[in-house]
């Protein structure tokens, strides 16, 4: 575990995991409440994600990007709450469909909303919260000392009891109707329908879209050992092999081995393990590729987009890196076919 940030900021912490698959995994139905397949599914969205491999990988696994497994649909609808606990989109999407929903908003400084499972997450600030009259509870901020109290309210939709009629569903129907009824960016997807946009939610006139990979090649980028669990495991280097990673999202020119830059403007250099009996070895370098998704990103979107990297990562290496919503990102390196070694940082 390794502590990250300063002192007088929130306490954000990157916790290492290195896991070993089993032999046979049924791509159907994975083990997610285990590593490494837990990481992805707790982070329910995504806005960013970039898969990271070498370019013999990618060919490899081109065709299947091509297909299914390289794209999904998400929309952009402004819906107020109101609109969301009424009607057919209610009664299809909500209490018997599936579906992800983020409103626009920042965290931690305006009222934001998200819907995942049927549970609806209501942020607010202390205001708002008091006129609304909803059972939540105070969200801590820790290392702020002079952050205004905010409050998290978890309404579950699905509950028996969420039915018009019912004291506690009117007390929510309410609290829409004359609190929170301003109309909202929201971004949309369906779980139940992977093929595209569909529903109840036609009638609110979504902008929809088609999410396929971003390919950059990067040639002549050097390498840090990937493939010696041993040295990834090693608290030091696997910080800095982290910090390669966030090189390679960058496109950053400070890991090309045709550039020439200063020292005196950047002392960066490409990690390689420490070797007590010498100098350590010179970066390897190579062709890579990064893809990238942006949208509204679902965890089934990468749960199957990790699986299918099975068939073709052979005795190399592939990574994904996923940044949330929330603030929450992880970094996931396969190696070979059965190591993961993952960054989770919150």
């Amino acid at each position: 575990m390794f502590s990250i940030g300063n002192e007088n900021g929130p306490a954000s912490k990157c916790i290492f995991t290195h896991s070993v698959l089993p032999e046979h995994i049924d791509d159907r139905h994975p083990p997610t409440k285990k590593k490494p397949f837990a990481t992805i599914t707790e982070l329910p969205f995504a806005h960013t994600v970039d898969l990271i491999l070498p370019q013999e990988v990618h060919r490899a696994f081109k065709q299947q990007l091509d297909g299914d497994v390289g794209s999904f649909h998400y929309a952009r609808v402004y819906m107020t709450l109101g609109e969301i606990v009424d009607g057919d989109f209610f009664n299809d999407y909500v209490k018997t469909g599936n579906i992800l929903m983020i409103a626009e908003g920042r965290r931690g400084i305006d009222n934001t909303f998200s819907l995942r499972e049927g549970v609806l997450r209501l942020d607010l600030d202390r205001p708002t919260y008091e006129r609304c009259g909803l059972d939540g509870k105070p969200v801590r901020h820790p290392g702020r000392k002079h952050t205004k109290e905010r409050y998290a309210v978890e309404i579950e939709l699905r509950k028996p009891s969420m039915l018009h009629g019912k004291k506690g569903f009117e007390r929510v129907v309410w609290a829409f109707k004359n609190v929170l009824n301003h109309s909202l960016a929201w971004l949309f997807h369906d779980l139940n329908s992977p093929r595209g946009i569909r529903g109840p939610i036609s009638k609110h006139q979504p902008h929809c879209f088609t999410a396929s990979p971003e390919a950059i090649v990067m040639p002549h980028t050097k390498l840090p050992a990937l493939t010696s669990i041993a040295d990834l495991c090693d608290p030091e280097y696997g910080a800095e092999v982290l910090e390669w990673f966030g090189m390679v999202s960058l496109s950053s020119p400070r890991i090309d081995a045709r550039e020439n830059v200063d020292s005196f403007l950047s002392r960066y250099e490409v990690p390689m393990p420490y070797r007590r009996d010498g100098d350590p070895d010179s970066p390897a370098v190579e062709t890579l590729v990064r893809l990238r998704w942006r949208g509204l990103v679902p965890a089934p979107f990468l749960l199957r987009l990790w699986l299918a990297t099975r068939e073709v990562v052979g005795e190399r290496w592939i990574a994904l890196s996923v940044a949330g919503f929330r603030q929450d990102a992880y970094t996931m390196l396969g190696v070979g076919a059965r190591d993961v070694l993952a960054w989770e940082c919150k």
